[in-house]
């Protein structure tokens, strides 16, 4: 009796183990079903075929339409900075990365479902309009804007020089609308300036120099040695560097910008993908300023490039950043060209600071918290822009000139207190005894 038991149960956990076996395979079956490529694409095609000639409204409908439509929601879904672009859109791009093309000067993400502006481009229409980082633009010529993928916006947005355009905007520090009427107009990224929106850099008595890098074009590290050298031979002791309202830009420029300023081999910025790592240091004769003291200013309208490059000098305590905290676009964007002339925008890496602190949706941190009103950077804007502040009725010059930019003027004090403080404890020179 006992032994049948046994055998009983013996047979009931084989069946058990049997079912269980079964079921983990049947589930691991569909699994690999479900990921597989083969399935997926067929079961695309059968969909694509089944619009393209059942749905009601699909008489003029293309395979490539409704492909590239495909592609654009599904690239969509992956974060805002993945994007696939038609052959217009990917013209577009490599506009904006030759440096001239006709529009409004301003850099758009979307966010939180919003087409916001990243920062305006100095020199621009939409800069000396007022506009600023984070307003979401919701009209375009009167028509909202809210619902459309942000290349089509950033289509109605683009247009002929002299041409006009609507934009009626919401800004998200007060909830107010506000509605421009703007010029478009070609668009030249002049990447590095003086105090005065120029390239003469003039050093003032403080010794103090100041350099405003606008973004990371093919130019800017070049642009910024020129600067470095005018400054320099006037006897800079000095440097702030500002980096507010800029967008951003190439990875290398970047890289190029930090390595004045640091040792040669030391690290600048990591990228961290998939299953790629890439590191890169600086490559340059080391320490141009050998040490001189720098500032950093940044704020909202620091992104991506101008993020690599203030958290680089702050991480390696080469430079005090002041102002506000950056925008936290820290992804990097590989573009994929595909064969019918169209391309694809992905995002496959994320930036480490030094001390590997992610830079993406966390953005960087100043080290003195120096906050503006939104009123304060408009009238700033104004103030660096050639002829911004005289394109003002005369009744509101005297009140943009007034404004004080509180930034730029800590991030002063904070150099002249180090200047002193470093005079101070300076060993003293030994006094040259005549002779006799």
């Amino acid at each position: 009796m006992n032994r049948r038991l046994i055998y009983g149960l013996v047979v009931v956990a084989l069946l058990a183990n049997l079912a269980i076996g079964a079921q983990i395979y049947l589930n691991s079956t569909a699994k690999d079903m479900r990921d597989a490529a083969d399935p997926n694409v067929q079961l695309f095609a059968d969909v694509l075929d089944k619009v393209r000639h059942e749905y009601v409204d699909g008489k003029d409908m293309t395979y490539q339409q409704l492909t590239y439509a495909s592609l654009k929601g599904m690239v969509k879904k992956l974060d805002p900075h993945s994007e696939f672009l038609d052959s217009s859109s990917y013209q577009r791009l490599q506009d904006d990365t030759e440096g001239q093309f006709g529009g409004l000067g301003l850099v758009v993400v979307m966010k939180d479902g919003y087409v916001t502006v990243v920062t305006p481009m100095e020199d621009t229409p939409g800069f000396r309009a007022g506009i600023l980082s984070g307003d979401r633009i919701i009209k375009v010529d009167g028509k909202s804007v809210e619902k459309l993928p942000l290349d089509e916006v950033v289509k109605q947005l683009r247009g002929d020089p002299d041409t006009k355009v609507g934009l009626t905007i919401e800004r998200a520090s007060t909830g107010e609308h506000k509605d421009f009427s703007l010029q478009r107009a070609i668009i030249q990224m002049a990447m590095v300036k003086d105090i005065n929106g120029r390239k003469e850099f003039p050093l003032g008595e403080s010794k103090i120099g100041y350099v405003r890098i606008t973004q990371f074009g093919d130019q800017t590290s070049e642009e910024l040695e020129a600067g470095l050298q005018k400054l320099k031979a006037q006897g800079m002791r000095a440097l702030v560097i500002d980096l507010r309202w800029n967008p951003g830009g190439l990875l290398d420029e970047a890289v190029g910008v930090c390595q004045k300023f640091l040792p040669r081999n030391q690290l600048v910025v990591s990228t961290e993908g998939r299953n790629t790592v890439e590191r890169y240091n600086a490559k340059g004769d080391g320490d141009e300023l050998k040490g001189m003291p720098i500032v950093v200013l940044a704020n909202l309208g620091s992104a991506s490039a101008a993020e690599i490059v203030t958290g680089c000098l702050q991480d390696l305590h080469r430079g005090i950043v002041i102002g506000e905290k950056t925008f936290g676009k820290g992804s990097v964007q590989t573009i994929f060209p595909l064969e019918d002339g169209s391309a694809l925008k992905l995002t496959v890496a994320k930036y480490y600071t030094p001390s590997h602190k992610v830079i993406h949706e966390h953005g960087i941190t100043p080290d003195i918290l120096v906050p503006m009103t939104d009123a304060e950077e408009a009238a700033i804007i104004l103030q660096h822009s050639p002829g911004g502040v005289e394109s003002l009725p005369e009744q509101k010059q005297a009140e943009v000139s007034a404004v004080h930019d509180t930034q730029l003027e800590r991030a002063q004090d904070v150099l002249k207190g180090l200047l002193i403080y470093s005079s101070l404890n300076a060993e003293p020179k030994p006094e040259k005894v005549a002779a006799k």
